[in-house]
This record gives C-alpha cells, structure tokens and sequence, in this order.
C-alpha cells in the first residue's frame, strides 16, 4: 500500500493494566477514503485501542507509535486527538438534552467573538453540517425532543464541526432501529466518498459490518488476528461472510449460530387475555390494545415488532404493572388468575423479567457480582433478617459455574465486566428468583457473536428445565432462530402468530406492515 495512502497507523501497541495485558502487540492500518470495522469478541481490546488512540490513555502510558498523516503523534488528552483530525463517538452520546441542535454542535467551540456568542452564525453553521448528513430540522429544537437516530447524526454533525479526518463509532448502531442503521450506515459512505472521510466502525452486527466495511481487522485476546481486505460484486455483496469473521473473532467455526432444541414442551404455563394498557403520557391513548398470548413449559416464544410496536410496554406492564395507566386484563399462571400488580407479587407468582438496559435496570454496577446475583430473593438466603453470606457465597459460585461467567471474583464489581459477563450475572440474578415464566428483552443486545452464542445455549438450557420462556428481540434472524412459535406485534396489536420453524423475515415483516 503506498504511504500516501495510510491516514492512521497504530503500530506495535501494548498496554498493561495491574496483572493483565489487555493490548498485546497490536497493529492497525486506516486509509483514506475507506470504511474499516474493527470487530471482536468483548475483552478483545477494541475500547482499549480506542482510549490509546483518542488520549484517554495518554502517551507514556502505553508503548508503541501512533502516526497520523505521515507525523507521529504523542496525544496528552482527548482535546490533542481531535484537534488532529481523529474524533471517537462514543455509544453512550454526549449531547447537552436541553441545549438545541446548533449548541450541541458547536458546545465547547462556541461561534463567539469577545466572549459574545453569535447566534446567527451559530445556526447558519449548524445547518451546513446538518445539511451534510440529511439532518432537516430546525436547529433551534432541542435534541431531547429527537429520536436517537437523529441524535446520532447531531453527534456526527458535532464531528464534523471539529474537522473530522477520522470518525471512530463505538456501536453505533446499537440502540437504533433498523431504518435508522441503514440510514446511518449510508451517511457513513457518503461521507467517505463525498467528503473524504474515513471511519473506524466497532459493532457486533456483523451484517451491518459485512455492508459497509471496505477492510475488517479482528482482535482477539488483545491481538491482531488478521485484517480482511472486502471486494464487493456489482450487486455491492461482500467477498467476506459474516461466518468468515465470526471464525476470526472467536478461534473456531459456530456452525450453528442458533442452537436447535429438542426438549418437549408441555401444558399452558403462562396465558395474558385481552390485556389493554393505555400511555402513561398521554392517558386516553392506547399503548397496548386486547393482546392475547400464551406459553408453554420449555417453549420459547417469540415477540417481533418494530420499535415502539409496544414489546417492551407488555413485557413491564405484566411485570407488576410497572409500565402503563388504566391497565385491564387477566394474566394466568397454570390456568389460575393471579395477582401481578408490583414488582415482589410478579417474582413471588413465579415471573422475572430481564429488562432490555442491563446497566440501567439490570445491575446496581456499584454492587459486585454476588450482591447483584442474590439482589431479587434475598430472603433464599436470609435467617430472620440477617443474609447468611456463606449460603449467598455458594449459590453465586454455583450460577457463575453454571453459566460460565468469566470474573476474577465474585467479588468483582458488575460494572468491570464485559458486556456478555453483565448479561450473565442479569440472568443469573433471575434463575436464583425460581421464576416458571422468563421474559428475555433483547438478551444479547450489544454483546458479540460468542457471547450471544452462550446465552443461546443458556436459553435452550432453560426451556429444557421447563422454564417458559418469552423472547422479545430487534434481530430478526434471531427471533426466527431462537422461537418455537412467534407472536407479531404491531402499533399495540398482535397481527400474527407463526410457526418460528418455518417463519421467514419477509412473512413477518409483512404482518408488521399489516395493522
């Protein structure tokens, strides 16, 4: 490759946290022009990579060079890296919610003179680089007033603000929905074939990656594995399959990305009749309108929707009520009406749920993991009302063997592990509730392909106890992979029930679009 062509190399990194070498000799090579994801399992070291090269970690805190436009560069701090040309957008956004679009563009390079900002000029600006990424709103609305697509955009806008050479995404695409990734996937070409830049895409979805990327480099272990260079046919399909990375990132072949199950499933555990719910926000709208659903001991059922269908509103609004105003309906365990109204009478009648936001509503990431694991039935454990910590000890030890939790201690804080390691302790704190019903939302949700892989298996695992469970996901590759039977939600309505054995994306997508 000739030299003019590099725009950023990372060579020979290492860098070594207290017993733990978590980069060990990595390399990258970025191009002009070009799309480059850099994919991994979680603990491979991307963030690592990612915090050496924007100063987070600053120069002598690692080894090896970073050179950037032909110039080696030594970054004290994250000011230095974008200064240069090199701006990271992290998962989490940083948007200011109640400043405008313009401010949040310009927050921190205020379009001032004398300390007096111009806000003519302000907006003016804001629009050049909102006009950029198709972003039509007023400058002047809030960004709490836009969907996170759009706030993902005013982010990229804020990028380009500073001169973006190099835009680095961390999962940007984790929280959106499918129309709003490809849009985005789609600026991000733009902008590399209109404008010159070049991104680094960290994402676990792998088609997203297969889509876009022009380069693919895997990490694995704190190691470079292998860069993958992706021709493209002149239907725009990729050279490199989503199998051929998944081989790199985990050392091995996932022959079966959704693990079959051969357990019987039995009666009627869980049945919900004409359950209505109305916005909390708006009281005289329906959220949620005479749903019916029903499911099995050791059967896994699916619920597929778009975003705001209303999966997530009846996986709380079953949940001790938790979500929604005038609630009515039965919900029957075993065929017996029972009381579900708060959160202690959901888990006592046998029903948990493992909520969509792990480090939100999933963990107290202060806590550490045998406090999160006993944290829904601590009176399993508990003499009176002192917690008898030899017995919380053993039972935390034996669902971190059981579902093959990788920590140093339990006594390690949630907050530490990686992604997939705090969807385990999530899981593992509801197994220890005894639940007969299990509603999983978006389970493998921003964690990697082995991961997902584990708690696949974790969930056949528990059909095979008897366990009923429900699965609501945004992937539908995996809904149809995952589900016995698929219930379709649309605007509040069941549209569909299918057969997840011979559902197909296209036959669900069309009940979606029904209603």
């Amino acid at each position: 490759m000739p030299e003019d062509d590099v725009l950023l190399e990372m060579k020979h990194i290492v860098k070594t946290f207290p017993g733990v070498k978590a980069l060990d000799n990595v390399n990258l090579r970025v191009k002009r022009r070009e799309i480059h994801a850099l994919v991994g399992e979680n603990g491979a070291g991307k963030s690592t990579l990612v915090k050496v090269l924007s100063g987070v970690y600053p120069h002598g805190m690692y080894e090896g060079d970073i050179i950037f436009e032909g110039a080696a560069c030594a970054f004290a701090d994250i000011k230095q890296s974008e200064k240069a040309g090199i701006v990271i957008i992290h998962q989490e956004l940083a948007l200011s919610p109640y400043l405008s679009i313009a401010e949040n563009i310009f927050l921190g390079d205020e379009r001032a003179k004398y300390n007096i900002i111009n806000w003519d000029k302000t907006r003016e600006d804001a629009l050049i680089y909102m006009r950029k990424l198709g972003l039509e709103e007023n400058p002047n609305v809030q960004v709490n007033k836009l969907g996170v697509g759009k706030q993902q955009l005013v982010e990229i806008a804020k990028a380009l603000a500073k001169d973006a050479k190099i835009l680095i995404l961390d999962e940007p695409t984790s929280a959106l929905n499918e129309k709003d990734s490809e849009h985005l996937l789609q600026i991000l070409r733009e902008l590399r074939d209109q404008h010159n830049i070049s991104s680094v895409l960290i994402s676990h979805k792998l088609n997203e990656v297969a889509a876009v990327a022009d380069t693919i480099t895997i990490l694995r272990d704190g190691k470079t594995i292998e860069t993958l260079e992706v021709e493209r046919d002149a239907g725009g399909l990729a050279s490199i399959s989503e199998d051929r990375i998944i081989k790199g990132m985990v050392g091995r072949e996932i022959t079966d990305r959704f693990p079959k199950r051969n357990n019987p499933i039995g009666e009627v555990v869980f049945e919900v009749k004409d359950w209505t719910v109305y916005n909390p926000d708006n009281p005289e709208r329906k959220k949620l309108d005479k749903v019916n659903i029903t499911v099995r001991a050791g059967e896994v059922v699916g619920l597929a929707g778009l975003v705001g269908a209303g999966r997530t509103e009846l996986a709380t609004s079953i949940f001790g009520k938790y979500y929604g105003e005038n609630i009515s309906g039965k919900t029957l365990i075993n065929g017996r009406e029972v009381n579900l109204n708060s959160i202690p009478k959901a888990i006592e009648q046998g029903l948990a749920y493992m909520t969509e936001d792990r480090k939100e509503f999933g963990l107290v990431l202060i806590g550490n993991v045998k406090e999160n694991t006993t944290l829904a039935k601590l009176k399993k454990i508990a003499r009176g009302n002192i917690i008898d910590e030899h017995e919380e000890i053993l039972a935390t030890e034996d669902y971190r063997k059981k579902l093959n939790t990788k920590t140093p201690s339990i006594l390690q804080l949630a907050g530490n592990l990686s992604g997939g390691n705090q969807q385990k302790v999530v899981l593992a704190k509801w197994l220890f509730s005894d639940p007969k019903i299990l509603i999983l939302d978006e389970p493998t949700r921003g964690i990697d392909v082995g991961a997902k892989h584990e708690i696949y298996m974790i969930i056949n695992n528990l059909a095979a106890q008897g366990i009923a469970c429900v699965l609501i996901s945004s992937e539908m590759p995996e809904i149809i992979g995952m589900s016995d039977r698929i219930y379709v939600l649309s605007e509040g309505r069941i549209t569909a029930e299918l057969e997840g054995a011979t559902a197909t994306q296209e036959e669900i997508m069309r009940h979606i679009l029904s209603n």
